[in-house]
């Protein structure tokens, strides 16, 4: 499973709005100029991510973007999976193996068990990462980009 920016950028969103958590709303341009991300490009990772209810918009010249919940509540898992979709290395874990549209072979395949304890090794590890996990582990280190920090 590869991570596209549309992932990993969110992440970095998000975890930006988390390091500013209960200052007010963080000017988008802010976050981008930050995190090193396209004020464009960031401007639509943030419409899916409000769409979702992670983020909310406050319109206006002291405007910007705050998290609508606590930091120690959005894992990066939570994010990945509003930005990327499902966590599935191959896409016969996608769906059931009874009615596999994916693969005709997925109910007997061997390998199959192996892609799935894949799967779920990664989702317990980006699940067990909160935002408030990042923005500890940044003050530690004194680094506010989230890329240098996670990984």
């Amino acid at each position: 499973m590869k991570l596209s920016t549309k992932g990993r950028y969110g992440v970095a969103a998000m975890y930006d709005l988390a390091l500013h958590y209960g200052e007010g709303p963080i000017p988008l341009k802010s976050v981008a100029s930050r995190q090193e991300i396209s004020e464009h490009y960031l401007e639509q990772l943030m419409g899916i991510l409000r769409k979702a209810g992670y983020v909310q918009s406050i319109r206006g010249a002291q405007g910007g973007y705050i998290l609508t919940q606590d930091p120690e509540q959005i894992s990066v898992g939570d994010i990945i999976r509003i930005m990327e979709g499902p966590i599935a290395p191959v896409d016969c874990l996608l769906t059931d193996t009874g009615d596999n549209q994916y693969c005709d072979r997925a109910g007997r395949c061997v390998t199959r068990g192996v892609w799935a304890r894949v799967r779920d090794s990664i989702a317990e590890v980006l699940d067990s990462i909160s935002l408030a996990d990042l923005c500890r582990k940044a003050k530690l280190e004194g680094d506010d980009i989230v890329e240098k920090n996670l990984f």
